[in-house]
């Protein structure tokens, strides 16, 4: 059971077009109520002859200035500017022929100047009228544009077949093949090419061409995109690092655009590595659907095919990509030629858990009792990434703790936050509810223990947790182990009706709390009768196929509905059989069950050791 997060902060909306548009309006408006007034008042106002004598007779003139086409003069307004100054306005008039005209103003006492207003140059007022106008708005659709570009995708949809590929230069990735642990068998494949990109001549002299391309197959987090980091590390030599949800476009035959734009550029470069992460997303397989070939995304893995056809493979130029889904991939695309190999990188073992843990455990100060190896045993099924968020949480809790180094019960509580989440210390039960919880768990630990092919409990807790579970039993095994045997899936659906056995057992009454292993008991007793052949009914006959093993399994049945109607039948049989065996031990071993339990709800989390001790001691007399 999960929970929802809805508590990130959100960004606020942006901003509509009209916002900028209004701004540009009122500073249009600003500029026409006080700077284009401002202008006009330094205009030359232009008046008739006569009026330049009416004023000349009424002593309103202070001085004049003529042209051979042209008389300006200047009029007190009788205010004045913001200097303190006498405020002053220009007229001019036409030149009239008047000999008398001189003597009048040295009457008046006019002063005489060379010029009042000087004209414009004609080049300013070409720049001004006509060049200033167009920058702005330029700048303006610029801007604009780029907020277009923005709410269209991050700024990709008007770049036109640019590819948008990150480069690294020769020692920025800052990752070699010691920053890689528990893909021993991925580094060994890759080796090779990063000899040939160091030494392509040795290679070249027999005639050998470098692999073009490098599929890196297996689930999330399990270090695709780190191992093609560390190839270029290793091999000295650029990284061109894209994502194949870069390559789609809103406008169509942009992607194919940008991989011949990406491939002119790591030919330019060479030798180099090109990564492609999640090619799926442009890497799916044709069929007749669409708009026969017309298709965006289609266009785009034409492109890439041709390209990886047309490149020279001794120039030095590797494509590595990465994918969760093989299955979906063109087949054009996997064939020799192109991607010729394919690189399993797989969920990590005993030995490479422990690995890994080791290496992220460089970056934490580490007590002197941690066990990596007791944790990798505990994180069977884990990633790389799981693993480095255990190593981090363990610093995180020690640090909470007041500590300075991280200890292993750091790390075993690292391990219950990532598997159940962190512990609800304000959870609220009562007594009726945890006194059901501790049988219930109990009844696990007990069927598990009493059974031959279960692994050890290794803790059992009441404390509920923040992913739903209000307690839960923890088997840990004593060796990594490949192979499910059938006594051993018999025993696992056992175990997981335990707990509810209980329930029937000590309180007659079931509860909600065991649909979780429910549904594990179902899922494996479906898969021993369909995909295992582990069912006499069926035999060795397959009777579901997996698609997306990597991203959760999906299954579906490929049979007639009489047979999954035998199907079912079976499936219920095995869990009613197993139920039946739960019950069994737990009347045989009832007083310890009780025994065990009470222990449980005083101290609310017991070690697979305290329940080991209890179940083994004789009672008493």
């Amino acid at each position: 059971m999960g929970l929802k997060d809805d508590g990130g902060l959100k960004k606020g909306p942006r901003k509509p077009f009209i916002f900028y548009y209004s701004i540009v309006l009122i500073l249009m408006i600003i500029f026409n109520s006080m700077a284009v007034p401002w202008l006009q008042s330094k205009s030359v106002i232009e008046v008739p002859y006569s009026t330049f004598l009416e004023m000349l007779e009424e002593g309103k003139i202070q001085s004049v200035a003529r042209t051979n086409t042209e008389i300006q003069f200047k009029s007190d307004t009788g205010k004045t500017n913001l200097e303190g100054k006498p405020d002053y306005e220009v007229y001019k008039t036409g030149p009239w022929p008047d000999e008398g005209l001189t003597d009048r103003l040295l009457e008046k006492n006019v002063q005489f100047e060379e010029t009042i207003v000087k004209q414009m140059s004609p080049m300013i007022s070409f720049l001004l009228t006509w060049i200033f106008p167009i920058l702005i708005f330029v700048f303006l659709g610029n801007f604009l544009s780029g907020q277009m570009q923005k709410r269209m995708g991050g700024g990709n949809a008007m770049t036109f077949g640019k590819s948008n590929a990150k480069i690294y230069a020769e020692s920025e990735t800052g990752k070699t093949f010691r920053d890689v642990a528990g893909q021993e068998e991925a580094k060994e494949a890759l080796k090779e090419i990063v000899d040939f990109l160091h030494n392509p001549k040795k290679y070249a002299d027999i005639g050998a061409t470098l692999p073009k391309g490098a599929l890196l197959v297996g689930p999330p987090g399990t270090g695709k995109t780190l191992l093609a980091r560390a190839v270029a590390g290793e091999a000295h030599v650029p990284f061109f690092s894209i994502s194949g949800s870069e390559f789609v476009e809103m406008f169509v035959g942009m992607g194919a655009a940008k991989v011949r734009d990406l491939f002119k550029q790591a030919t330019e470069k060479a030798p180099c590595i090109v990564f492609i992460d999640e090619i799926d997303t442009i890497g799916k397989k044709r069929d007749g659907h669409g708009f026969s070939g017309n298709d965006e995304r289609e266009q785009t893995l034409n492109q890439l095919l041709a390209e990886m056809d047309g490149f020279d493979g001794k120039k030095g130029v590797v494509i590595l990509a990465a994918t969760n889904r093989p299955d979906s991939l063109d087949k054009a695309l996997l064939r020799p030629g192109r991607f010729d190999r394919r690189i399993p990188v797989e969920l990590p073992d005993l030995n490479g858990r422990e690995a890994i843990l080791k290496v992220h455990g460089k970056n934490v100060k580490l007590s002197d009792d941690v066990d990596f190896r007791g944790i990798a045993l505990a994180t069977a099924g884990a990633s790389g990434a799981d693993l480095a968020n255990i190593v981090n949480e363990a610093a995180l809790r020690a640090v909470r703790m007041g500590r300075h180094t991280v200890g292993q019960r750091d790390l075993e509580e690292s391990v219950e936050v990532v598997i159940a989440g962190y512990q609800r210390k304000d959870a609220s039960i009562n007594v009726n509810e945890r006194k059901i919880i501790a049988y219930h768990e109990v009844g696990h630990a007990l069927v598990a223990a009493s059974q031959n092919d279960s692994a050890p409990v290794h803790k059992i807790t009441i404390i509920p947790r923040t992913s739903g579970a209000l307690g839960y039993t923890m088997q840990v095994d004593e060796e990594e182990r490949h192979l499910l045997t059938k006594d051993a899936a018999l025993s696992k659906i056992a175990t997981f009706t335990g707990g509810r056995a209980a329930e029937e057992l000590v309180f007659n009454t079931v509860t909600s709390g065991a649909a979780n292993d429910i549904e594990q008991a179902t899922r494996i007793a479906r898969a021993m009768v369909t995909r295992y052949g582990m069912s006499d009914e069926f035999d060795m006959v397959a009777l579901e196929t997996v698609t997306n093993q990597y991203l959760g399994g999906d299954t579906s049945l490929s049979c007639s509905s009489k047979t999954a109607k035998k199907i079912d039948d079976e499936v219920i049989r095995i869990i009613r059989e197993q139920h039946q065996k739960a019950l069994k031990i737990l009347k045989d071993n009832e007083k310890k069950l009780h025994e065990i339990a009470e222990y449980l709800l005083e101290r609310e989390t017991i070690t697979g050791e305290e329940f080991m001790e209890i179940f083994r001691r004789e009672p008493a007399v």
